[in-house]
């Protein structure tokens, strides 16, 4: 069996992944990702610091929760924008 045969199955298009689009849309969010993620270095470096510091004083529980809240918040904008 070929590696191009095993790609596809019946009743699978593969039409969203063959014309690039994924692709395209994942670039455009990795790329909306670092402005926004560099928006507040840029405007205001000394706060950027202190929030760095307070974060690696966290401890490990309350990171994971804020990681779950803001991966939670991130999927319902998703679905809400979508």
């Amino acid at each position: 069996m070929s590696i191009q045969s095993r790609m596809y199955w019946p009743g699978f298009d593969p039409g969203f992944f063959v014309d690039g689009k994924i692709l395209h849309d994942l670039w455009v969010a990795l790329a909306l990702m670092l402005v926004i993620e560099g928006v507040f270095p840029f405007l205001s470096p000394g706060a950027m610091k202190k929030m760095m510091k307070s974060i690696a004083e966290m401890d490990e529980k309350s990171l994971r929760i804020s990681g779950l809240v803001s991966m939670v918040l991130g999927v319902v904008t998703l679905y809400l924008v979508n």
